[in-house]
């Protein structure tokens, strides 16, 4: 299964350190890792929690336990309110990552009754409210230790503001069903909003077909930050025109440069848009987009970041592990009628 030999790969390839973290991912034509990620460790948390729902292994709550202490305790800073993007050097804190991270933290929660992730993923969604601009939108990247808004670029969607934030912005919603306090669901409301005034805008988005590529990742991730209002007719009608129009970008540019993310993150958006409602699943193109997905598994158990040109990139990604081994589990869990390990239709679950 290659949900099993993906868990492998994280507990066992040295792509997290002995300390929590993880790297962002593993180099195979140099053999080496590149720096731990704070967001990348956050969605190891997340991956780590789904894999005990689906295996009961308890080898995983304990390292969603490990990865979460990392975060509470070596990358968050309660003194000056910050979750850096890398520690070493300190130089920047990215909106999306600390949405990535609030999420990681509930996931482990959840799996471990820790009630030292909980409040620890309240200050940070707390600490987010820092990104907001003057005009309601939301600073991509803040400049350390001064915390000002570092310049945005519109040709660099990491860069620049825009739908895809609402992803992250999925953490204050979660945080009001965790601990009650309704004050986190307003700011998810108002980048709802925002997102659906802006989504259409937002692909192409760029001249360069491989950044397109690039962008079509983070308009899925708009698409999951919908999820939460899904019941919402308008929600649901962006949700059924957005993965239409995410695969017509796919098969056009898969040829050329494809990431296995967006397959991945295609096919899991289909299977939770219909398990909610929002729009009727496409079985023929799911399945097909679940064979594309699994041929990116490298020998290793993870899987390969991306292929250009008919030749794979030497990226073996823990993020792309993550999402296409959930999408794959999901897919399987769908295309037979029944349900694998915990319920595919649980939103908490979604890397």
């Amino acid at each position: 299964m290659p949900i099993s030999a993906a868990g492998e790969w994280l507990i066992h390839s040295g792509i997290q350190e002995p300390a929590g973290g993880v790297a962002r991912y593993y180099r195979a034509d140099l053999g080496r890792n590149l720096p731990v990620s704070t967001e990348i460790t956050g969605y190891a948390a997340s991956t780590y929690a789904y894999l005990h729902s689906v295996t009961g292994q308890p080898i995983y709550v304990e390292r969603a336990l490990a990865t979460a202490r990392f975060l509470t305790r070596v990358a968050w800073n309660p003194d000056t309110g910050v979750l850096p993007f890398e520690l070493d050097p300190a130089a920047f804190t990215y909106f999306f990552d600390c949405g990535v991270v609030v999420r990681g933290l509930l996931a482990a929660w959840r799996a471990t009754g820790d009630d030292e992730c909980i409040s620890v993923a309240a200050a940070i969604g707390r600490a987010m409210a820092d990104f907001r601009a003057a005009d309601g939108t939301l600073h991509p990247i803040l400049m350390l230790p001064s915390k000002q808004p570092l310049e945005r670029d519109p040709l660099r969607w990491s860069r620049s503001g825009g739908c895809y934030q609402l992803k992250s912005a999925m953490a204050w919603w979660d945080l009001a069903e965790a601990t009650g306090d309704t004050a986190f669901r307003e700011p998810y409301e108002k980048t709802l909003e925002t997102a659906l005034r802006t989504w259409q805008s937002f692909l192409p988005g760029h001249p360069d077909r491989r950044q397109v590529m690039d962008r079509l990742h983070a308009f899925l991730y708009f698409l999951e930050g919908l999820l939460p209002c899904a019941a919402d007719p308008r929600c649901a009608a962006v949700l059924g025109e957005g993965i239409l129009r995410t695969a017509c970008y796919l098969q056009e540019l898969a040829p050329e440069f494809v990431r296995s993310d967006v397959y991945a993150q295609l096919l899991r958006i289909r299977l939770y848009a219909d398990q909610a409602g929002a729009a009727r699943l496409d079985f023929e193109a799911a399945e097909a987009e679940a064979r594309a997905l699994a041929e990116f598994q490298a020998p290793c158990g993870g899987f390969y970041f991306g292929r250009q040109g008919g030749q794979w990139l030497p990226h073996v990604n823990p993020v792309s592990t993550a999402f296409a081994s959930q999408a794959l589990e999901l897919w399987c869990a769908a295309s037979s009628g029944g349900a694998h390990g915990g319920s595919p239709v649980d939103r908490h679950l979604l890397i």
